[in-house]
This record gives structure tokens, sequence and C-alpha cells, in this order.
């Protein structure tokens, strides 16, 4: 009997794969780095001088949001044109949900988080994961 290792392993997609996954990241650390300059307050320095865990879930959930939006993009684009115009499509979005819960549903997001106030960076962080969520959907035509 003989037995071909092709028949077992394609890696013809691995080319892709490593293009997307890369392309992927570059957008996660630009959206992570967008996020701080455009959030109101210094994050970085509350989650990492002040140990403010209210600080951090909201940059959690606002991280994960945009990863489940970037991975929908990824699984239904059809170039990496595509993935690229969406991808940025996807953190518009993000960005917006971030400003609707700043300004709309709790006026005072700002000081709360501030204050390290758990209940309120749990919504909010909530919120930008049900946004990604939806975005992933809504992308994936």
């Amino acid at each position: 009997m003989n037995v071909n290792i092709n028949d077992f392993i394609n890696l013809s997609g691995l080319a892709n794969f490593a293009l997307y996954f890369v392309g992927a990241l570059v957008f996660l650390l630009v959206f992570k780095y967008v996020n701080l300059w455009v959030t109101p307050y210094d994050e970085w320095k509350l989650i990492k001088e002040a140990k403010n865990s209210a600080a951090a879930i909201t940059l959690g959930g606002s991280l994960v949001g945009y990863s489940i939006a970037i991975s929908g993009v990824a699984a239904s684009s059809v170039n990496f044109l595509d993935f690229c115009v969406w991808g940025v499509v996807g953190a518009i979005t993000q960005f917006v949900a971030m400003l609707i819960v700043r300004k709309l549903f709790m006026p005072a997001f700002v000081e709360r988080i501030e204050k390290n106030e758990i209940p309120a960076a749990i919504v909010a962080a909530a919120f930008y994961i049900a946004i990604g969520v939806l975005n992933s959907a809504c992308m994936s035509y």
C-alpha cells in the first residue's frame, strides 16, 4: 500500500491564512491605539498605574467586540482588499457604538470609569461586544 502525505495534509491555503491573520492582528492593534487615542480619559494610565478595573473591562470589551467583527469580515470577504475595506467599516461602527454609550446611555460614563465603577464598565463592555456580534453578522452577507 502506497500512502501519500498529500492525501492527509493540504497546505494550499496557508498563504491566505497568514495574510488574513496578520492583517487581522494589524487591524486589532491599530484599533487598540486609535481607541486609546479617542477615549476621553487616559485609559492606559488608569489601567497600568491606577489599577482601574473599570477601564480594563471597557478596553477589553471593545477589543473583543472588534475581534468578533473582524473575524466575521475575514470569514466572508471575497479578497484581501474587501477584507481591509470592511475591517475599516467595522472599526468605525465600533467607535460609533462607543460614542452611543458615552453620550446617550451613560452621560456620566467618563466620570464613572475614572471612579472605577465596575457596573458601568460591564454594561459598556457588553454593549461593545454585542455591537461586534451584530457587525460580524451584518458584514457576512
